[in-house]
């Protein structure tokens, strides 16, 4: 049974909008659980597992776990069972989970914003080489994710990290996923507004608190003082996104209910300021919301964008103001939104005088040595430390003036670079079926393929296009949101073979021109065909473009058959 303690009384002034059935909502009433998720965690406290893992499991092995544990409450100690080798796509739907659990473990370590000082690069980068067989990913939501990791050394990876100050606790599971915060946070020269004090108290408040460990689905939070809005806001389910107003000065607005996977919404702007001390008081207030009038019944429906598309941003604030914060929110009108959100990449002035420098790897792939040898370069150049981005990338801060360009060759000779071409740089991927038991299709290894054939048919591309490449339809590298969107699946080849292969999104754009990317009807590329796909359709953009036009632009008046990449543009 929920805990209702931390439920609100209703107040009698607020009328709350009731749906047409039950959908499990604690603050209705509706507290009984309605799916075997909501009657595991009714069962026990998700944090428990943790003294399990150290006390039972880590001494007994992987055969002692109970599937309740294994296949649920892991996830809110950053684990998740990995695919098992020798199961293609087709048959990702058809066996049961259990059916496709390997014996090892993904694992996520949150890093929430945090500098990633050397000695904690090197520790994250230890722990890949001892126990992850040298992966490492940077995922979009400042993670790093290992993979291969057994159960019997879970206790001391988390007693490294810790030492360093870095956690996997809730990086997965029904609560507060890892926090995006801006890389340039404190030192970007033109950042509104410093939001790092307010993104620490909202992790003290949030982790390892049992108000909070028992949410409808998982929670994604960003918040940046930046105006490139580098965290991607409008596709978490509650950001704050630095704003000025005329009289109180820098703050925050606050966007609610954003979210890509099968039901694609973008967040609601509040336009609202609110002060910096007053954050994680608002960050309480709608992840309140969200635990007790959040829908339970359907897992498809457990997301707080579901809330707000039948109460309305209207309501929704109505009942954060009333019943949570229990004070008005100033209005104010909600920022300007850049013409492209801001990823860093480069040699970049601070605020001190010293330099950042982002970098990219490939799709995010780095592994254990990279991140030693990282650590290794912060402490030779008295760097402060890193960030990781949302965008697979990582940011290092604190490089003197006359140091960044032997700091910038001496990244590539670690496999980084500052200098990466527009593939490099543009192009994300997700786990994909080499780990990931959701996955239809190859997505890493293909990304990388398809960067480098890119780089080598465009190497002097002369204007920003993305391509975002997911292995299923939850989007976790958002493809709806890319120039070029791509959503595996499996499709038939000219032989009729079921192959491996991509429903294509384009035009998709976050910022000021924000749209989902246009779906063909009916149209699909194979794996082995996207080098040559995504070629034709590039160079119809570069034939057909008019002077400064974006991709996306073009796309939304194109020939469809330049789009399907069956004509050739007209020459003009």
């Amino acid at each position: 049974m929920p805990d209702l303690r931390f439920q609100p009384q209703a107040a009698q002034h607020t009328e709350i909008p009731r749906p047409k059935r039950a959908e499990g909502q604690w603050a209705l009433g509706y507290t009984e659980p309605l799916n075997k998720n909501e009657q595991s965690k009714k069962d026990d406290d998700p944090l428990n597992v943790r003294a399990r893992i150290v006390h039972t499991y880590s001494r007994r092995g992987f055969d002692s776990i109970d599937p309740a544990d294994l296949r649920g409450r892991f996830r809110w100690m950053g684990l998740y069972t990995q695919r098992a080798p020798g199961f293609d796509g087709g048959k990702t739907a058809q066996l049961e989970e259990e059916e496709l659990d390997d014996r090892f473990f993904m694992m996520r370590v949150r890093t929430d914003g945090a500098i990633l000082d050397a000695a904690a690069l090197r520790t994250l980068g230890e722990v890949s080489t001892t126990y992850a067989r040298n992966t490492a990913d940077i995922t979009d939501r400042n993670n790093i994710q290992y993979h291969w990791i057994e159960i019997e050394s879970v206790p001391a990876i988390w007693e490294r990290l810790e030492s360093v100050g870095l956690s996997t606790l809730e990086a997965c599971g029904d609560g507060p996923r890892p926090f995006l915060g801006s890389p340039v946070a404190g030192i970007a020269k033109d950042e509104i507004i410093d939001g790092s004090e307010a993104l620490a108290e909202i992790k003290r408040r949030a982790l390892d608190n049992p108000a909070f460990s028992n949410l409808p689905r998982k929670f994604k939070t960003a918040l940046t003082g930046h105006p490139s809005h580098d965290v991607a806001p409008e596709v978490n389910d509650v950001a704050f996104v630095g704003t000025v107003h005329p009289e109180h000065g820098p703050g925050f607005d606050l966007w609610v209910g954003g979210g890509l996977s099968t039901n694609p919404m973008l967040a609601h702007k509040l336009g609202v300021w609110i002060p910096l001390d007053e954050v994680a008081d608002a960050w309480e207030g709608v992840a309140g919301i969200f635990r007790d009038y959040g829908y339970r019944r359907l897992r498809s429906k457990a997301r707080l964008k579901f809330l707000l598309a039948d109460w309305g941003k209207e309501k929704f604030r109505e009942v954060l103001e009333k019943e949570y914060l229990h004070r008005a929110l100033v209005d104010n009108p909600s920022p300007e939104a850049p013409v492209v959100q801001g990823d860093h990449i480069g040699i970049h002035e601070q605020k001190d005088g010293r330099f950042y420098v982002g970098a990219a790897p490939v799709v995010g792939r780095i592994d254990g040595t990279t991140l030693s040898a990282l650590g290794d370069l912060v402490e030779q150049y008295g760097a402060t430390g890193a960030r990781l981005t949302a965008y697979q990338k990582l940011v290092v801060l604190g490089i003197a003036a006359e140091d960044t360009e032997a700091f910038a060759d001496d990244l590539e000779k670690i496999g980084l670079t500052a200098r990466p071409s527009n593939w490099r740089r543009s192009t994300m991927a997700c786990t994909g079926i080499e780990f990931c038991k959701l996955a239809i299709v190859d997505t890493k290894e293909r990304a990388r393929r398809l960067v480098t054939e890119l780089e080598k048919r465009f190497p002097d591309l002369d204007t920003d296009i993305s391509v975002n490449v997911n292995g299923c339809p939850n989007a976790c590298a958002r493809t709806q949101v890319a120039d070029i969107g791509l959503k595996g699946q499996l499709v038939m080849d000219e032989e009729g073979r079921q192959v491996e292969g991509f429903q294509v999104h384009l035009g998709g754009a976050l910022g000021l021109h924000h749209a989902m990317g246009r779906k063909l009807r009916a149209h699909k590329v194979t794996s082995a065909g996207l080098d040559d796909y995504v070629t034709r359709v590039v160079s119809a953009y570069l034939g057909d473009r008019t002077e400064g036009e974006r991709f996306a632009a073009w796309v939304a008046r194109a020939d469809e058959r330049l789009l399907r990449g069956e004509a050739e543009p007209a020459l003009t």
